[in-house]
Protein backbone atom coordinates (compact mmCIF):
# COMPACT_ATOMS: atom_id res chain seq x y z
CA UNK A 1 0.00 0.00 0.00
CA UNK A 2 1.16 3.36 -0.97
CA UNK A 3 0.04 6.58 0.67
CA UNK A 4 0.66 9.53 -1.23
CA UNK A 5 -0.31 13.58 -0.85
CA UNK A 6 -3.37 14.40 -3.61
CA UNK A 7 -1.27 16.92 -5.88
CA UNK A 8 2.23 17.25 -7.09
CA UNK A 9 3.62 14.85 -9.73
CA UNK A 10 2.28 11.61 -7.73
CA UNK A 11 -1.29 13.36 -7.19
CA UNK A 12 -3.98 11.50 -7.95
CA UNK A 13 -4.88 12.80 -11.67
CA UNK A 14 -1.17 12.67 -13.41
CA UNK A 15 -1.24 10.09 -15.89
CA UNK A 16 2.92 9.44 -15.91
CA UNK A 17 2.56 8.68 -12.12
CA UNK A 18 -0.02 5.46 -12.38
CA UNK A 19 1.86 4.71 -16.08
CA UNK A 20 5.11 4.42 -13.91
CA UNK A 21 3.60 2.62 -11.25
CA UNK A 22 2.08 0.00 -13.59
CA UNK A 23 5.65 -0.31 -15.58
CA UNK A 24 8.14 0.06 -12.49
CA UNK A 25 6.71 -1.32 -9.31
CA UNK A 26 4.20 -3.85 -10.24
CA UNK A 27 4.95 -5.27 -13.71
CA UNK A 28 8.82 -5.29 -13.03
CA UNK A 29 8.18 -6.82 -9.70
CA UNK A 30 5.54 -8.39 -10.09
CA UNK A 31 3.73 -6.37 -7.13
CA UNK A 32 -0.15 -5.47 -6.67
CA UNK A 33 0.13 -1.84 -5.46
CA UNK A 34 -3.15 -0.28 -3.56
CA UNK A 35 -2.65 3.43 -3.81
CA UNK A 36 -4.74 5.81 -1.46
CA UNK A 37 -4.20 9.44 -1.77
CA UNK A 38 -5.00 12.01 0.58
CA UNK A 39 -7.45 14.71 -0.42
CA UNK A 40 -6.72 17.76 -0.61
CA UNK A 41 -5.56 19.42 2.63
CA UNK A 42 -5.30 16.26 4.55
CA UNK A 43 -2.11 15.41 3.59
CA UNK A 44 -1.03 16.38 7.15
CA UNK A 45 -2.61 13.58 8.69
CA UNK A 46 0.35 11.41 6.91
CA UNK A 47 1.62 9.70 9.67
CA UNK A 48 5.34 10.27 7.92
CA UNK A 49 4.67 13.43 8.76
CA UNK A 50 2.87 13.25 11.54
CA UNK A 51 6.34 11.27 13.12
CA UNK A 52 9.04 12.15 11.26
CA UNK A 53 9.08 15.78 9.63
CA UNK A 54 7.98 17.72 13.26
CA UNK A 55 11.65 15.98 14.23
CA UNK A 56 13.60 17.59 11.02
CA UNK A 57 12.21 20.38 11.63
CA UNK A 58 13.44 20.67 15.07
CA UNK A 59 16.88 19.06 14.38
CA UNK A 60 17.70 21.98 11.96
CA UNK A 61 15.69 24.61 13.69
CA UNK A 62 17.41 28.56 13.56
CA UNK A 63 20.15 27.20 11.76
CA UNK A 64 21.00 28.27 7.52
CA UNK A 65 20.38 25.92 5.02
CA UNK A 66 22.42 27.09 2.46
CA UNK A 67 24.16 24.19 0.95
CA UNK A 68 22.53 20.93 0.36
CA UNK A 69 25.12 19.08 2.41
CA UNK A 70 24.51 20.93 5.56
CA UNK A 71 20.18 19.91 4.60
CA UNK A 72 21.18 16.86 4.20
CA UNK A 73 23.44 16.49 7.40
CA UNK A 74 21.11 17.84 9.33
CA UNK A 75 18.23 15.27 7.69
CA UNK A 76 20.86 12.55 8.44
CA UNK A 77 21.48 13.09 11.59
CA UNK A 78 17.41 13.07 12.83
CA UNK A 79 15.91 9.91 15.16
CA UNK A 80 13.07 10.25 16.96
CA UNK A 81 12.35 8.74 20.69
CA UNK A 82 10.78 5.57 19.46
CA UNK A 83 14.06 4.53 17.17
CA UNK A 84 13.23 5.53 13.96
CA UNK A 85 15.77 6.80 11.97
CA UNK A 86 15.91 8.41 8.56
CA UNK A 87 18.58 8.35 5.69
CA UNK A 88 18.84 11.24 2.82
CA UNK A 89 20.40 11.12 -0.23
CA UNK A 90 20.95 14.27 -3.36
CA UNK A 91 19.97 13.01 -6.57
CA UNK A 92 21.65 14.96 -9.13
CA UNK A 93 21.13 14.68 -12.60
CA UNK A 94 18.43 16.34 -15.54
CA UNK A 95 15.49 14.76 -15.02
CA UNK A 96 12.84 15.35 -18.45
CA UNK A 97 9.62 17.40 -18.28
CA UNK A 98 6.41 17.46 -20.29
CA UNK A 99 6.25 13.65 -20.44
CA UNK A 100 3.15 12.26 -21.93
CA UNK A 101 1.43 9.59 -21.54
CA UNK A 102 -0.47 8.70 -24.46
CA UNK A 103 -4.28 7.46 -24.55
CA UNK A 104 -3.90 3.71 -25.21
CA UNK A 105 -1.32 3.65 -22.43
CA UNK A 106 -3.99 4.71 -20.36
CA UNK A 107 -6.60 2.58 -20.94
CA UNK A 108 -3.84 -0.88 -20.90
CA UNK A 109 -3.27 -0.19 -17.20
CA UNK A 110 -4.44 -3.11 -15.24
CA UNK A 111 -6.07 -0.61 -12.82
CA UNK A 112 -9.04 -0.83 -10.56
CA UNK A 113 -10.72 2.18 -9.06
CA UNK A 114 -12.06 1.28 -5.34
CA UNK A 115 -15.53 1.79 -4.41
CA UNK A 116 -14.99 4.20 -2.09
CA UNK A 117 -13.51 7.69 -3.48
CA UNK A 118 -12.22 5.43 -6.85
CA UNK A 119 -10.62 8.96 -8.32
CA UNK A 120 -8.31 8.62 -4.72
CA UNK A 121 -8.02 5.16 -4.22
CA UNK A 122 -6.93 2.33 -6.77
CA UNK A 123 -5.24 -0.59 -6.94
CA UNK A 124 -2.61 -1.97 -10.00
CA UNK A 125 -1.91 -5.12 -10.65
CA UNK A 126 0.88 -6.91 -12.96
CA UNK A 127 0.23 -6.81 -16.68
CA UNK A 128 -0.05 -9.96 -18.31
CA UNK A 129 1.62 -8.81 -21.26
CA UNK A 130 3.96 -5.33 -20.06
CA UNK A 131 3.36 -2.16 -22.36
CA UNK A 132 5.79 0.31 -22.24
CA UNK A 133 4.88 3.16 -19.81
CA UNK A 134 5.83 6.13 -22.03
Amino acid sequence: MILVDAGGSNGCRPRLWKAELQERLCNELGLTVTVCHYTTGCSKWNPIEHRLFSEISQNWAGQPLRTFETMLGFISLTTTKTGLKVTASLLEGVFKTGRRVAKSIMKALNIEAHTVCPKWNYTIRPQAQAAPAT
